[in-house]
């Protein structure tokens, strides 16, 4: 275990405030990423929108975050990570705000569209140094899933804090309070010396970058898993708050709204318990780094057959248990995908891949969660749960492509972007 610390700190080699940026980086993402999901069952009602309306903003967020991503890996590449970092931090700030003021449909998509912008470059920064500044860039896929364990944070502090303010307070100061917490982080990126920088970015690498295999197959690994965490981060309250509301029908409504934002803290939770123990068995165990893919594989199962449950659940126990199963299974996802896929490229062009992975990936957090939504809108009973089923097919592929990617390799123009 000392010796694992020992790794995660890099003996003191790399600057502490590096690391606290990519720590930052990826917290202020899961923020981002829980906001909307946070909000949802205040949110509708505030606007006078439906499940389908809901699942719009979804989809502009989740769209910014796709053409986003793919500036921020240039930007980085092109700048340094100090700018973008203090940009993206000051950006989230200003989205959660403007959120917060914002009391019609339009208000909302454009605090939506410009979330994206600030959650990409926290993104950005975030995984683009975690591989850099823990175990001194030695293990990829234990420093993306101890890293990760900041997103999971993030993904934590958003729905608790809001289960607690909005019953204490209004729905724009609650928020104000939540825009605080990356306003305060933007002193970490404008502290830290981050003399990491990317290669001049190079139009013709970006293009060697998109057709190699392991981009490929990597980006669409992405697709399904993205689609999956992000259909769970938006529609986890609302589905809570169904189950709940039907086994407890005399429950006060803002007590049911509070104990529905606390199922996905609980999902939270569980997925930096997934990824912290992920990560120390990567760092502590050299043979399952060499068959990482199957730990993806084993979590797509296990998410379809939790994706069943939560169909057919009628108990808050049961819909308890799922948020918190489907939080462990999926915590280790992202960060193994990245830690595959990582090493397979030079370091210097790795902002710019991960733009091109992420964005793919984003596009199926575009679709689906909306897809879902409108299922939900057009049913007799405006059922969540019904719309679930939409997640299983995903499952499957996921578990295929997760082994795909093991062998995937670079071809073509390897000078230019493989070691």
């Amino acid at each position: 275990m000392v010796q694992i610390l020992a790794g995660i700190a890099g003996e003191n080699v790399i600057p502490i405030l590096d690391q606290g940026v990519a720590l930052a980086g990826v917290f202020g993402l899961g923020m981002c990423f829980a906001l909307l999901g946070s909000v949802s069952v205040k949110l509708m009602p505030r606007l006078n929108i439906d499940q389908g309306k809901f699942g719009t903003l979804v989809s502009i967020f989740m769209f910014s975050c796709l053409v986003a991503s793919l500036i921020m890996g240039v930007l980085v590449d092109t700048v340094g990570f100090k700018i973008v970092g203090v940009g993206g931090f000051l950006a989230t700030t200003a989205c959660i705000f403007l959120l917060a003021r914002g009391k019609n449909f339009g208000a909302a998509a454009v605090a939506c569209l410009l979330l994206g912008f600030g959650a990409m470059a926290l993104n950005t920064i975030g995984n683009g140094l975690l591989p850099k500044v823990l175990f001194e860039g030695k293990n990829a896929g234990a420093a993306f899933n101890i890293g990760n364990v900041f997103f999971g944070l993030g993904l934590f502090v958003a729905p608790f804090l809001i289960s607690f303010l909005l019953r204490k307070t209004t729905f724009e100061k609650a928020l104000t309070v939540l825009a605080a917490i990356p306003l305060v982080l933007t002193i970490i990126p404008a502290l830290a010396p981050l003399a990491y920088t990317g290669a001049k970015f190079e139009i013709g690498v970006a293009g060697s970058l998109v057709v190699q295999p392991a981009t490929i197959v990597a980006a669409l690994v992405l697709f399904c898993y993205i689609a999956l965490e992000s259909s769970f981060c938006n529609w986890l309250v609302p589905f809570g708050k169904e189950v709940i509301s039907e086994e407890k029908p005399d429950m006060a409504p803002d007590a049911v709204d509070a104990s529905a934002q606390r199922m996905l803290s609980v999902f939270a939770i569980a997925m930096m318990a997934g990824r912290l123990l992920n990560g120390l068995v990567l760092a502590g165990i050299p043979k399952i780094v060499a068959n990482q893919q199957y730990i993806i594989t084993g979590a797509a199962v296990v998410a379809a057959l939790v994706i069943l449950l939560m169909m057919s659940s009628k108990k808050s126990g049961m819909a308890w248990m799922a948020a918190a199963l489907a939080g462990f299974v999926f915590g280790p996802v992202f960060p193994t995908t990245l830690g595959l896929a990582a090493p397979k490229y030079n370091g210097a062009y790795w902002a710019t891949n991960f733009g091109i992975i992420f964005a793919v990936g984003l596009l199926g957090a575009v679709l689906i969660p909306k897809m879902m939504g409108n299922m939900a809108a057009k049913s007799e009973d405006s059922s969540i749960r019904k719309s679930l089923k939409l997640l299983l097919p995903l499952c499957i592929i996921l578990a295929i492509l997760a082994i795909a990617l093991a062998y995937s390799g670079v071809s073509g123009d390897a000078a230019a972007v493989a070691k």
